[in-house]
């Protein structure tokens, strides 16, 4: 799991008390370790000891639960908001490494690989509630902060692109490629998390090779 430190900031990112992204971080665990079925308000207010009354208010219904659950951990990918006058090339490749290397460690972890296979499985029956969450509160998320990086990247001259959801596109590309689908398919993540900081800086060494303004 995430340390304290890293909690916090997600919890903060998304408006939350300190108590109740501990309750959300327990919620996830629930999923984790038993799956659909223990995602219950009774179960995740006898984990986290909290009342079903305070996990009504705070996030609504089970559905709200579980959008809650998905902002927080997309929340672990962090994305520091930086003004282009502060920027150089040195500082941008630093802070693109960062969120490559956060991106890798959120996707392979244990909570958002129970998302994923959790949103695959009701796809058909279901049809795609869960799948749509992580598109809107997972992915989007974390590309609305990431693209925000970018745009002020470009406004320092140091990127060059028309479309700023295709510049970002390119990133995730670069950065994620199959690996994630290796995952969750069930090959083993030791591995593959080994390569996780040089995978991060290949990665934006390539996207600014793509991107990168030519001076």
């Amino acid at each position: 799991m995430q340390n304290v430190g890293a909690m916090r900031e997600a919890g903060a990112a998304n408006g939350l008390t300190e108590r109740q992204g501990a309750v959300l971080e327990q919620a996830l665990r629930l999923l984790v370790d038993g799956g659909e079925k223990a995602l219950t308000t009774a179960g995740v207010a006898r984990a986290a000891n909290c009342s079903k009354e305070s996990l009504y208010k705070w996030f609504g219904d089970r559905e709200g639960l579980i959008s809650a659950m998905i902002a927080f951990q997309a929340s672990k990918v962090r994305t520091l908001d930086v003004s282009a006058a502060k920027l150089d090339g040195g500082s941008l490749r630093v802070h693109l490494v960062a969120f490559a290397k956060d991106l890798l460690d959120v996707l392979a972890g244990d909570v958002s690989l129970a998302l994923n296979r959790l949103a695959i499985g009701q796809a058909s029956r279901e049809g795609s509630k869960l799948g749509h969450m992580l598109q809107e509160r997972g992915r989007r998320q974390i590309g609305r902060r990431a693209g925000a990086l970018l745009e002020a990247g470009r406004k320092a001259g140091l990127l060059a692109f028309d479309n700023a959801d295709e510049a970002y596109g390119a990133l995730y590309g670069l950065v994620v490629s199959d690996w994630h689908l290796r995952m969750l398919l069930g090959e083993e993540p030791g591995s593959l998390k080994k390569d996780f900081s040089r995978r991060a800086e290949r990665a934006v060494d390539a996207f600014l090779a793509l991107y990168g303004a030519k001076r």
